[in-house]
Order: structure tokens, then C-alpha cells, then sequence
């Protein structure tokens, strides 16, 4: 009674496997990398943009240093007195207060006593305030 020994199997070789989280982890880690190399980029662009500015403003600081150094002034003339000559422009309409008051607004009581009143009205001689400052506006105007 003899044994057969069984067949030899080869070893098994195992497949290279690649999980997802493998995957995942090296695209994981590419893009930190960018976004690091991003980050660096603005901030050296920022470094970059504000020293611009400082030099910018020194600049203008020195300019305007040199613009507001006090220099003299010439001595103005007193011996020609100053003389205001009279305007050449006619002297302009005023629109408002209106001095002329249209008939249809004057006060209805007034014009019914005025007539009401026997013989020659005695407001007719006495001039009305109204009267008096369109004369007084029309002797400035002539003047």
C-alpha cells in the first residue's frame, strides 16, 4: 500500500491590490499641494502688491514734504486804496413778493363795504400799503 502523495500546488501569488482609500489618500495629498503652492502664491502677491503700496506712499509723502514748505509771499501794495466801481449790470426783477395782488384775490368784505359807502370812497385817497411799496420799488429801480 503505497501513498500517493497528492499533487504539489504552486504558491499562490497575490494580485496587486488598490483600494480606493489608497486612491483616494494620493489625490488627497496632490491637492493639498496645490492648494498650499496657491496659498503661497497669494501671499507673495499680496507681500508683493503691499510693498508696492508703501513705496507708492513714501513717494507721494516726499512730494507733498516738498510742496508744503513754506515760502515767502510778496508784500501786497497799500499805497492804491481799494475803490469799488459801481456795477454795470442792470439790477435784476425780484419774482417774489409779488407786489401787484390780482383782482379776483382781494378780500370780498372790503370791496362790499367800499361800495356800500355813500359818496367818494375815502380809501380811494389814502394810498394802500400795497400801493405804497410799488412805489417805493419803483423809485429804486429808476435810481
Amino acid at each position: 500500500m503505497c501513498l500517493i502523495k497528492p499533487p504539489v500546488k504552486k504558491n499562490t501569488i497575490p494580485i496587486d491590490l488598490k483600494l480606493h482609500n489608497d486612491i483616494r489618500a494620493m489625490e488627497r495629498a496632490r491637492f493639498a499641494h496645490q492648494v498650499a503652492e496657491k496659498r503661497r502664491l497669494i501671499k507673495q502677491y499680496k507681500m508683493e502688491r503691499e510693498r508696492q503700496q508703501k513705496l507708492e506712499e513714501q513717494e507721494e509723502i516726499k512730494s507733498l514734504r516738498k510742496e508744503l514748505i513754506p515760502k515767502a509771499q510778496l508784500m501786497p501794495y497799500f499805497d492804491r486804496p481799494f475803490v469799488p466801481r459801481r456795477s454795470e449790470k442792470q439790477p435784476t426783477v425780484p419774482r417774489e413778493p409779488k407786489f401787484c395782488i390780482p383782482r379776483h384775490k382781494t378780500i370780498r368784505c372790503c370791496r362790499m363795504s367800499c361800495n356800500d359807502m355813500s359818496g367818494p370812497s375815502q380809501l380811494q385817497h389814502l394810498p394802500s400799503s400795497v400801493e405804497k411799496t410799488e412805489a417805493l420799488y419803483k423809485n429804486r429801480v429808476l435810481q
